[in-house]
């Protein structure tokens, strides 16, 4: 049987994240995504250079965006003979992407990858009116302008009303942030638990930011220095004056305060097989050692954003790891009430057994080592460029420190979920 390569991040990058409609609402993804590109490209030093795979994407597209990777590959100083993938898995799309490429590289396929994602809501495409579309289409096809005309006729005003994008999930017709407070209900998440886990998130950033854990992570872009979302000065007091954004009863507990708002960014991650990165003397700041997907039935009554809960135990099952054998632990924050949902999942012997197969609980984490330097609910979240993000960050992290272990739990729309475990180089 041949022997796996290890698969290292040799470094991340990524462009401060920013609300929609504020600083980059002008930009498209192809802008962001070529530009986080080459400043990986400035940051490893791999101008010129022909990459063996790039795997990228974004959620939010517009149909111009054919092949969003290879174009962007196109806008830097890569080697032109570069190829790239476009990717999408909603949340979860630039860690698949690192997935996809990290064993590709285990099994020798390859040496060298880069793996990202970017996102705008800012340039959110709006879908034209089907039967409008059909009469354009068909105006088009017509040889004649008469037959242009034609096209046309009976045209009503309704149909000229655009579709705007939503985020709402085709099975259900419900948005994340309502099936989050299913979730917050089921699991007796309350809004104070909720408000804190935000606060603790904007703090922890700051902080980090303060310390210059970031100044190596991402560049200024557009004038912006910091993510523009983040609140260094947030309080409980501030947090519990918001209303409720999706259950707007008594009863409703997500607020704009402790749920990510609309982000836009991008991330990338360069990985190489540790023969490469030995050969061309490249320091090695994390393993990307193993990963899984995993999936609920949300439909048939799961929660939405339950299924890292899954994917990290089968993870572990892989491994025969425990849950509470990780130094750091990056849950990607979609809601306060996500993780906090997730948590108190993994702390209930009756989840456990009946929706993971378990004998007993996987238990509780020490949530001093969760999410250190903040995470989604401070900086933003552009949907596929999370992943990367945290990549990036939890490799950053990992490489100051010795014999440690990290865990990455992300949500995602449509009842998936992804997880992977990053060790530090020594």
């Amino acid at each position: 049987m041949q022997q796996l390569n290890r698969v290292a991040i040799i470094g991340g990058t990524r462009i401060p994240f920013c609300r929609s409609n504020t600083a980059y609402s002008q930009l498209s993804n192809l802008d962001m995504l070529s530009d986080t590109l080459q400043q990986l490209v400035d940051k490893c030093q791999l101008k010129g250079q022909k990459i063996d795979d790039v795997i990228a994407g974004a959620v939010t597209t517009h149909s111009r965006d054919w092949n969003l990777t290879r174009e962007a590959i196109l806008s830097t100083s890569l080697s032109p003979a570069t190829p790239g993938t476009t990717l999408q898995m909603a949340c979860g799309t630039s860690l698949q992407a690192a997935l996809l490429l990290a064993g590709r590289i285990a099994s020798g396929q390859i040496d060298t990858a880069i793996a990202a994602g970017t996102d705008t809501t800012s340039d959110a495409p709006l879908v034209l009116q089907p039967r409008l579309s059909k009469r354009i289409l068909g105006a088009s096809q017509a040889k004649t302008f008469s037959g242009k005309l034609k096209s046309f006729k009976g045209l009503g005003l309704r149909e000229l009303t655009p579709q705007a994008p939503a985020n709402g999930e085709p099975r259900t017709r419900l948005s994340m942030g309502q099936h989050c407070e299913l979730m917050a209900k089921e699991w007796g998440i309350t809004r104070q638990d909720q408000d804190q886990w935000a606060m603790e998130s904007h703090l922890k950033a700051a902080a980090a930011y303060e310390d210059g854990f970031f100044d190596s992570l991402l560049r200024p872009y557009h004038g912006v220095a910091r993510d523009n979302n983040l609140r260094a000065d947030s309080n409980l007091e501030k947090l519990s004056s918001l209303k409720p954004v999706f259950d707007r009863s008594a009863a409703g507990t997500l607020t704009a305060g402790n749920s990510t708002p609309l982000t836009d960014g991008a991330a990338a991650v360069y990985l190489t097989s540790e023969a490469y990165a030995l050969k061309h003397g490249l320091q090695v700041q994390a393993w990307l050692t193993q990963g899984r997907t995993s999936a609920v039935d949300f439909v048939g009554g799961d929660g939405l954003l339950m299924a890292p809960t899954v994917a990290v135990s089968e993870l572990l099952s892989q491994t025969s790891l425990s849950l509470q054998d990780f130094d750091y632990y990056e849950i990607h924050e979609a809601f306060a009430a996500q993780v906090l949902c997730t948590l108190k999942a993994w702390e209930s012997e009756e989840y456990c057994r009946d929706k993971l197969g378990l004998t007993q609980a996987l238990g509780a984490i020490d949530r001093e080592r969760i999410n250190v330097n903040g995470s989604s609910l401070a900086v933003g979240h552009p949907f596929a460029a999370t992943g990367a993000r945290i990549l990036g960050t939890l490799s950053s992290l990992l490489s100051a420190q010795k014999s440690r272990r990290g865990l990455i739990s992300i949500c995602t729309a449509g009842g998936m979920g992804a997880a992977a475990i990053l060790e530090s180089p020594e």
